[in-house]
């Protein structure tokens, strides 16, 4: 992926951060460890959404893009989102924006 498309995607990943923040859906403190070790996918028996986005997903995210490493092939976090929000969500509306442009991203650098 070229070093243009990397840019790309931390810029969007700072917008997931900013929408989560502006709906004061970002949390100052951490989930206890025991909820962040679930194995469930999106953490959906110990976190909210969110937290799992704050918590999980960007930390993750922004450790593979520091690394270097290889970024997903695919991401479906949209429909997650939608899923839990409501498709039409006016209130988690530039969450979904921020969230469906990053699934575009990643697609499109494959």
């Amino acid at each position: 992926m070229s070093t243009t498309s990397v840019a790309l995607i931390a810029d969007q990943l700072l917008l997931v951060e900013r929408a989560l923040r502006v709906q004061g859906w970002w949390e100052a403190s951490a989930p206890s460890a025991e909820a962040l070790a679930s194995v469930e996918p999106f953490c959906v028996d110990t976190l909210d959404f969110s937290q799992w986005l704050q918590w999980i997903f960007l930390p993750r995210m922004k450790a593979i893009i520091e690394a270097g490493a290889e970024l997903p092939a695919v991401s479906g976090i949209l429909p997650m989102a939608e899923q839990v929000y409501g498709a039409g969500s006016r209130e988690a509306a530039e969450l979904l924006k921020a969230l469906g442009d990053f699934d575009k991203l990643i697609s499109a650098g494959r």
